[in-house]
């Protein structure tokens, strides 16, 4: 079903692909798996295609999906743990945009005991404060409905998730948001683990109302994302 797409949808397309070179460029993809999409109505959502590394991935390699695994438009075809993670996510929790990562710091954060990042230890990480969701079991490969849905049930409302001995989701309304926010989140997750790395004794932040405002503050200010978009958009050449 190759109708043509709107230019909303369109849109939307250059700009997951975009991300995903942006994600590539930042050190976050993993050989050609995992998976970036972003919903459009109907239970319809935009889906990197199976086969590609997403350095190489231009907006006309995006393929649209239904709920289902249906490939509605695009030349390639989708892989299927991609499908059952990302229908179930946008199908439970209503987030627009589903990001899902083993990228290296935030996903050796699911190895542990605690199982996700201190959102008390740093400035970077305090944007998560009151956001994360812990995935504390770990269920094989994402291969049926089950699992996705398990998944999105295990976020429990939050738009960040750490999947037990996995790796991470990060949803959003807009691309732009939750881009940043997975750029963050590793980062924040990166200053985590060499702190610990050193040696030294860990010092979260003490003042918890300061850190309730600081972590608003944070949230609150979105142009910022969008900003930073743009840079990668001047960064990040069409595939």
């Amino acid at each position: 079903m190759n109708r043509p797409l709107d230019p909303a949808t369109l849109q939307l397309r250059d700009d997951l692909a975009l991300a995903l070179r942006a994600a590539a460029m930042h050190g976050f993809a993993e050989g050609i798996c995992n998976h970036f999409s972003v919903a459009i109505d109907g239970g319809r959502f935009l889906l990197n295609p199976r086969g590609l590394h997403w350095s190489e991935i231009g907006a006309d390699d995006i393929v649209l999906v239904d709920g289902n695994g249906e490939v509605l438009q695009g030349r390639h075809d989708v892989e299927p743990t991609a499908l059952f993670i990302h229908a179930a996510v946008h199908r439970v929790t209503g987030h627009a945009v589903v990001l899902h990562t083993h990228m290296p710091y935030a996903t050796s954060l699911t190895l542990t005991k605690s199982g996700a990042l201190d959102p008390m230890l740093s400035q970077g990480a305090l944007r998560f404060l009151d956001r994360i969701a812990i995935d504390r079991e770990y269920n094989g490969l994402a291969l049926d409905m089950r699992e996705g849905e398990r998944i999105a049930n295990a976020m429990a409302g939050k738009d960040v998730a750490f999947l037990a001995n996995h790796g991470v989701v990060v949803t959003g309304e807009r691309i732009a948001y939750a881009y940043d926010d997975l750029y963050y989140l590793e980062r924040a997750a990166q200053h985590e683990v060499l702190a610990a790395q050193s040696g030294y004794p860990l010092r979260p932040i003490a003042d918890v109302e300061l850190a309730r405002r600081t972590a608003a503050q944070i949230r609150g200010e979105r142009l910022q994302s969008e900003l930073f978009f743009q840079a990668l958009r001047r960064l990040c050449p069409s595939a």
